[in-house]
């Protein structure tokens, strides 16, 4: 079965580790990251860095303004991801992650997440495998803002299969 790309709510839910296939894509729908975004994130975060609070200081970088918290895109990439509601009453664990900050997130910039199955691997406990899934947030202008891999323990539906 060659790779496919998936709508959301296209197929029942949730998927489980058989009806998944390395080259599977999801996209999720969009969201604007805002103001109260990155003012709330600081307050959760206690990262007060006038890059993120400051638009006088801002405005003298690089970035030539605002630009949000770094793990707040990552933040929103894992709500994207849930949003989906692809692995919702499947997964069993968030093992593992590899992250990187590719490109600034500016106030109104509106970004959705492109997750594709990279790899799949049975464990050697019965009806549970391991799904890593290539997860790449982009921008509004397709550029990529942030890339990395999330790595679950997801379900089988066949419990006798691993």
């Amino acid at each position: 079965m060659s790779p496919q790309t998936n709508k959301l709510r296209a197929e029942p839910m949730p998927k489980y580790y058989e009806d998944l296939e390395v080259g599977d894509k999801f996209i999720t729908p969009r969201r604007t990251i805002t103001e109260a975004d990155i003012v709330a994130f600081s307050g959760i975060s206690g990262d007060y860095n006038a890059l993120h609070t400051d638009e006088v200081f801002a405005l003298e970088t690089e970035f030539g303004g605002r630009i949000a918290h770094g793990p707040l895109g990552l933040v929103i990439a894992t709500g994207l991801s849930n949003r989906t509601g692809l692995f919702d009453g499947s997964t069993i664990a968030f093992l593992e992650m590899q992250w990187k900050f590719t490109a600034p997130i500016y106030p109104g910039d509106t970004v959705h997440l492109e997750m594709t199955v990279a790899e799949m691997r049975p464990t050697s406990k019965v009806g549970r495998g391991i799904l890593v899934r290539q997860m790449n947030l982009i921008n509004q202008k397709g550029h990529l803002v942030q890339t990395g891999r999330f790595i679950t323990l997801i379900r089988m539906r066949d419990v006798g299969a691993g």
